[in-house]
């Protein structure tokens, strides 16, 4: 009890209202003001300034000032700030105004709900408040003092400017048991066409599979910004001699004094969702981790795995689809390999449909669904940086052997079995 509730990062400011709100929502269903609400601004330095803060904070140990720390995303800190303190077993009393704020114009509910970014929510103790001011101060990170923690478990919200309590409930009311969202399906197995090779365009067909983004060039995506951002990126994007994109995994040094730091990649297939959701899935998960066999990874059980879902729920055959997907990765492969998936996030809303009009005012309903997609991102520690593994064919020996390793056994990454069998029809 006592403990001081702190915002820390960027200020408030009238963006991101209805964010987490408005991207499950499907594209033409929302108002117009609930878009311009929900548009969101980084700010990359104050959040560099963050993690600073963070990172010297657990370095002291047994002496780290954090007791408890919650980011702040959807719902801004009407979400962050109840979840801090109930997490902790407490309850809690708030400043709204002591919230750092870049419009000062804005409504209570606006400043309490707006979802700015590079924020954290922190509780610390009062006798390490100094400690954490300090810290602060060295990094030129701002923060605020907005509330403190109480033994009563009740969550009170004051607003001196208008002398009131724009919220003043009991915790239960709000963590009380919500209802679960629940989605249903009726399986089918779903009637795929072969491929029709009759009247193929050549030209046509080479110009669209080099335009795919598992085909292209990436250079575009990566010569618009710095690759070597703090100096302690041991494997960027660019690799070998002749610098050629992409790199199979992002590999960083934890400071400047040693080779030991993390790995990163990732997976997709999502083009596989159309004849397999869980094939799709599972080889997202593959492509993470043998991407990550470059970096020197002691032992498959290091890797933790992030899932981003993204789905046309509750349109015919995707809440299907998302199931098989969710089961084959959550169920089977990942349990199976001992590697965790602790975080992820979803969009439930990729479909968009609109009118066209033509000149003689005749109106089209057309929608456009995107398929079932898992993109999965791979951390793992690393102790040697220096010891990735570099994808380059040596010119200066005599001969070079390129070795495939089957990992499929003879199974094709793109179900080239389902393929034969829905073409021999």
């Amino acid at each position: 009890m006592g403990g001081k509730l702190i915002v820390m990062g960027g200020p408030a400011m009238l963006i991101g209202l209805g964010g987490g709100a408005a991207s499950s929502m499907a594209s033409g269903v929302s108002s117009a003001d609930l878009d311009f609400a929900s548009v969101q601004r980084e700010n990359p330095e104050i959040e560099r300034r963050a993690q600073e803060v963070i990172d010297r904070c657990w370095a002291l140990g047994d002496h780290n000032p954090i007791r408890f720390i919650h980011d702040v995303g959807a719902g801004g800190l009407s979400n962050a700030l109840p979840e801090l303190v109930k997490d902790g077993g407490r309850g809690g009393r708030f400043d709204i105004r002591a919230v750092p704020n870049a419009e000062p114009g804005m409504s209570p509910l606006e400043i309490w709900c707006n979802e700015a970014q590079e924020r954290y929510v922190l509780a610390v103790a009062a006798e390490d408040l100094d400690t954490f001011d300090a810290l602060c101060q060295r990094e030129r990170c701002p923060y605020a003092v907005v509330g403190e923690a109480l033994e009563q478990h009740h969550l009170e919200v004051r607003d001196g400017h208008f002398e009131s309590q724009p919220v003043d409930l009991p915790m239960s009311v709000l963590f009380g048991k919500a209802p679960k969202m629940q989605r249903e399906f009726n399986r089918q197995t779903p009637e795929l066409s072969g491929v029709m090779l009759d009247n193929l365009d050549l030209r046509e067909a080479m110009d669209r599979v080099l335009r795919l983004p598992t085909v292209a060039s990436k250079s575009f995506l990566i010569t618009i910004g710095d690759r070597s951002i703090t100096g302690q990126v041991a494997r960027d994007q660019m690799v070998g001699p002749w610098q050629v994109p992409v790199a199979d995994v992002a590999v960083t040094t934890a400071s400047f004094d040693t080779l030991a730091g993390e790995a990163m990649a990732m997976g997709e297939r999502p083009p596989v969702a159309l004849i397999s959701p869980a094939a799709s899935a599972r080889l997202a998960v593959a492509e993470a981790i043998t991407n990550l066999a470059a970096a020197p990874i002691a032992k498959l059980g290091d890797i933790k795995l992030s899932a981003n879902w993204m789905s046309a729920a509750n349109h015919p055959g995707e809440n299907q689809a998302l199931y098989d997907a969710v089961h084959a990765v959550g169920m089977e492969l990942c349990p199976a390999l001992g590697i965790a998936i602790p975080v992820g996030k979803d969009s439930m809303s990729m479909r968009t449909a609109w009118q066209d009009t033509d000149a003689k005012g005749k109106s089209e309903d057309k929608s456009v669904t995107s398929p079932l997609s898992l993109v999965v991102t791979g951390f793992a520690p690393v102790t040697d940086a220096m010891a990735t593994l570099t994808p380059e064919i040596n010119l200066e020996q005599e001969e070079s052997d390129l070795i495939l390793v089957d990992l499929g056994t003879a199974r094709t990454a793109l179900a080239a079995r389902r393929w034969r069998r829905y073409t021999a029809r």
